[in-house]
């Protein structure tokens, strides 16, 4: 298929542009395969490139011979076009419609970017499994790289190499992932250094209404337990779900068949309801009423920071359990690609001081959520004002960077990077020139060959020039357990993300910008002391000796 097929009228000029916070710009709109363009000839403007897979859903009205077009972006960005002539105006519509909705994902723009910048490293191999268990190799004989799933035969949404017990062999694996939803059998998501304690995740076991057990399932769980110590399941479903869950040939763990371990059932939402809860949540930030009843009780209503304290509470449960409790945890939904992730990131973020770095943090995105195969391209695939609602659509990875910030608002010296890191992930797993977010899980990511077709996210990012914006000046290296509260009061609306467009952020960018400087002139103030300071030494040390007979 050809784009200029799909793009009906490539060019419209006296096209008029309204944005938040911009004065209205006069210039030409210009439709390419992937962009919507509007370039002025005005001085000091800055020209719009907006890609068509960021647009949600456009608005269509007329006035006379005037039509405007009203774009809602993923980001949740809406801006106006005032286009003059009808004809030109529904030209413009019916192409962007059918642009932004394209099926196939190698018309999509990462298959066609190129680059501007030099790439100092290759993103994709920046985060792979077999440097990640050099990390736990140093510290546990416990476990191993197995390579079982090489072509994607046993689970097609793992990766080609997990980590498992070292006592459990492939043929085992393969027993137990006919045991488990969509093949996922229990892996290690983390180790815990402090006491070899470890969280383990998978999909529900399909016991169904028989009790179905399998012994190889019985005895990889078990593998993971010292002599004596108990192990917590949690189950990121109520127990009437996973009880419901039965007659679909799911279910959970039965306790007489699994004696070691204590399940715990815990209530995180998933699909059309989280998706259903951002749709309101965005509608109440936008609502310009300004009535404060109005305001609060629509927050209320989207029930999105409740989500919030559901994850968090979760989270913090499987941090107890492994810090304080001393005991290892396997974690699991129904499919073990959400919820399931959310907490065993989570869990990380709170044990781990390395997830708090900026390297530490892209590897826990690259291995617990692209190779651990949350489905992006189905979950990301609208936001939060597109009408024809699809299924499969949820911001499960919105919540999780939601809950990340949330934990950085609490600990704001414990993170090396700032909100504008999880702000640039948001934006780029809705709409991106890079291949990173493309696919569902590793093995499409395979068959599309994004690794020889695309570039990497982390090879824009973690350039010297890119970094220095996602680096916090307050971060100071905290090596300890970091503890968040998940009290109603600590929750708040993450203006960054939800306000951004409806207010302008010109007064808060000017008191990071003094912030940083001043703490700038503290580490000059703290340099020269420490100059003046040996300069004192060693003087001190000059008089002893001439004192000295």
């Amino acid at each position: 298929m050809e784009f200029a097929e799909l793009i009906k009228t490539p060019r419209v000029d006296n096209v008029v542009l309204h944005r938040p916070f911009y004065p209205a710009v006069e210039g030409t709109l210009c439709l390419t395969g992937h962009h919507l363009i509007l370039s002025s000839r005005q001085d000091n403007t800055e020209e719009l490139w907006l890609l068509h897979s960021n647009i949600d859903a456009i608005d269509k009205r007329f006035v006379g011979p005037l039509g405007t077009i009203i774009i809602k972006c993923k980001d949740f960005r809406i801006i106006q076009l005032d286009i003059p002539g009808m004809e030109e105006c529904l030209n413009i519509a019916s192409s962007i419609e059918a642009l932004s909705t394209l099926d196939s994902i190698t018309l999509m723009y990462p298959f066609f970017y190129r680059p501007m910048f030099e790439v100092i490293e290759d993103g994709w191999h920046s985060f792979l499994p077999e440097q990640e268990f050099e990390l736990y190799s140093s510290a546990t004989s416990e476990w191993r790289l197995s390579y079982v799933n090489k072509e994607f035969a046993v689970c097609p949404s793992y990766p080609p190499i997990v980590i498992v017990p070292k006592a459990i062999d492939d043929e085992a694996l393969r027993k137990v992932a006919t045991f488990r939803h969509g093949g996922r059998f229990p892996v290690l998501s983390y180790y815990h250094k402090k006491n070899g304690m470890v969280i383990m995740r998978s999909g529900q076991p399909l016991t169904g209404t028989n009790g179905r057990r399998c012994k190889e399932d019985e005895k990889l769980i078990n593998a993971t337990l010292r002599a004596g110590k108990r192990g917590y399941i949690i189950d990121t479903r109520p127990l009437n779900v996973a009880q419901q869950a039965r007659a679909k040939g799911g279910g959970f763990e039965q306790e007489a068949h699994y004696p070691q371990w204590r399940r715990i059932h815990k209530s995180i939402e998933r699909y059309h309801i989280l998706q259903e809860s951002l749709i309101k949540l965005v509608e109440a930030c936008n609502d310009q009423t300004h009535n404060m009843d109005r305001w609060l009780s629509r927050l209320e209503a989207s029930n999105w920071l409740t989500h919030i304290k559901e994850i968090l509470t979760t989270a913090c449960l499987a941090a107890q359990c492994l810090d304080r409790e001393g005991a290892s945890i396997l974690i699991h939904g129904t499919e073990g690609t959400d919820s399931t992730l959310q907490v065993t990131s989570l869990a990380q973020i709170i044990l781990e001081p390395r997830s708090r770095t900026i390297q530490g943090f892209e590897a826990l995105i690259e291995r617990e959520w692209l190779q651990a195969g949350h489905p992006f391209q189905q979950r990301c695939a609208q936001s939060a004002y597109c009408n024809s609602k699809q299924k499969w659509e949820s911001p499960v990875f919105l919540l999780f960077l939601d809950c990340v910030w949330q934990i950085l608002r609490q600990f704001p010296c414990s993170f090396e990077f700032n909100e504008n890191l999880l702000i640039m992930l948001f934006e780029h797993a809705y709409a991106s020139q890079f291949g990173t977010f493309l696919g569902n899980n590793e093995s499409e990511r395979c068959k599309l060959k994004l690794q020889q077709k695309t570039m990497s996210l982390w090879s824009w990012v973690n350039r010297p020039s890119e970094l220095s914006k996602f680096a916090n000046p307050l971060f100071e290296a905290n090596n300890l357990v970091i503890w968040p509260s998940v009290a109603p009061q600590s929750l708040q609306l993450w203006e960054g993300i939800f306000l951004r467009w409806n207010r302008s952020s010109k007064y808060l960018d000017e008191a990071y910008e003094e912030m940083v400087n001043i703490i700038e002139y503290n580490k000059e103030l703290q340099a020269k002391v420490n100059i003046l300071r040996r300069q004192l030494a060693e003087l001190e040390t000059e008089d002893g000796m001439q004192e000295s007979p």
